[in-house]
């Protein structure tokens, strides 16, 4: 596909007056529901719950389907300038591609070039939690005021499998109107990434710890803080320890600037009738850190994901049992394919030809999905240039859902 034209870079100055835009980004979703009861999902509304009375049927979608169906997600006008989706069964990959990684140039997506991985993240800070668990260095009911004493008192009783799970009740510091003031007065700001949750230490949790769902960026940086109490070492070393390492992630980093890494899918703001706008680099990472800021390949996620979601020896059977205890109707932001469940740092997608296990994420500039079967066997990462989300641009992340059942299907037939 030929570049798109006009491609346009806005200067510092501009850039202030879109902060405002680019923070409500990171914030996410904060829609409660009860947890013992199906919760309000977040994102477009889900496809109806499976039918308990009769299996589903998987509906094939040949390969060239499905690359049409990406093809003309990249033509949609307000869509992405482009997309790449990675499957992989076994030891077979496939990867399809579509539009521009770069609308200056015209290169296409590539499966190993960077992109912001937005809350995809939190399953990477919830990595580094449940293996902290199974070596008996945390333990899911530990509480804050035991790990972080000098958090707020009234958010003592929070649990670590609360925060997981998000049903702790912390309010979400980004949307706390001092963080806020700061990024638009300049959205690459430096934060300390471990005094983030400061922006909300005068507040008090939303409600009671365990009793309702609330997708809440505050939960991962608590569960980072953790993990670092209790080994004395910077989060940045425990990923590096317990998760890339482990799973040979070698393009896989979590940086505290704006840069990112060479090469890279660009990300785009696209509001026709204006040219897409290259926003890669409009946003430090520093605010969001455990929450939202890895950096990584398609090939990386997916090897994250097989193992996070299923793959044989990375957690324990019992570990694996509680991070698999889901609550009805609690979505990842945005949500994904199908009708979602939310477990610990992990969602459960059940589509029309059968149930996968990830987690999503938005970005400015960024949508993602990394998915895979309970057994690590069959995995999906489906990636677009531009950010969408339950309330910028609905319609388009219908679309991409739909999109994405359809690789879902693609995946679990093969």
């Amino acid at each position: 596909m030929p570049a798109r034209p006009g491609v346009r870079f806005r200067p510092r100055a501009r850039l202030r007056l879109s902060a405002a835009a680019l923070a409500g980004a990171l914030s996410g979703a904060l829609v409660l529901g009860g947890v013992g009861g199906p919760a309000q999902a977040t994102g477009a509304p889900s496809s109806p719950p499976l039918s308990p009375s009769s299996p589903p049927s998987p509906s094939p979608v040949p390969d060239r389907a499905l690359q049409k169906r990406l093809d003309d997600l990249v033509r949609t006008a307000g869509g992405p300038p482009g997309a790449i989706a990675l499957m992989q069964v076994g030891d077979r990959t496939t990867v399809h591609r579509a539009g521009v990684a770069d609308t200056g140039t015209g290169g296409p997506p590539r499966a190993d070039a960077y992109m912001r991985l937005a809350s995809v993240s939190k399953a990477y800070s919830g990595a580094v939690a449940l293996r902290l668990v199974d070596r008996h260095r945390l333990g899911l009911d530990d509480t804050i005021g035991r790990r972080l004493p000098a958090l707020p008192k009234a958010w003592h009783k929070v649990t670590l499998r609360q925060l997981l799970g998000h049903t702790s009740g912390l309010p979400d510091f980004s949307t706390a109107p001092s963080f806020l003031e700061i990024l638009l007065a300049d959205p690459r700001h430096r934060f300390d990434s471990r005094e983030l949750l400061d922006f909300v230490a005068d507040r008090n949790l939303l409600f009671p710890p365990g009793s309702r769902y609330a997708y809440s960026n505050s939960d991962n940086i608590a569960v980072a803080l953790m993990a670092e109490a209790v080994t004395g070492r910077p989060y940045e070393r425990l990923l590096e320890q317990l998760v890339y390492r482990p799973l040979d992630l070698r393009r896989t980093v979590l940086p505290q600037g704006y840069r990112m890494p060479r090469p890279y899918l660009h990300g785009y703001d696209v509001t026709p009738p204006a040219p897409p706008e290259d926003i890669s680099e409009a946003l430090g990472a520093s605010g969001v850190w455990a929450s939202g800021g890895i950096v990584a390949t398609p090939e990386d996620l997916n090897a994250f994901v097989r193992a996070w979601a299923g793959g044989r020896g990375y957690l324990s059977e019992e570990v694996r049992k509680q991070q698999r205890r889901f609550v009805p109707g609690a979505a990842s932001e945005p949500a994904g394919p199908g009708t979602n469940a939310g477990g610990l740092a992990i969602f459960r997608y059940e589509t029309r030809c059968g149930t996968v296990y990830g987690h999503t994420g938005n970005f400015p500039g960024y949508t993602q999905l990394a998915a895979a079967t309970a057994d690590g066997k069959r995995s999906l990462t489906f990636s677009i240039n531009t950010q969408t989300s339950k309330t910028l641009k609905p319609e388009l992340l219908a679309e991409v859902r739909a999109v994405q059942e359809d690789f879902v299907c693609a995946l679990l037939r093969r």
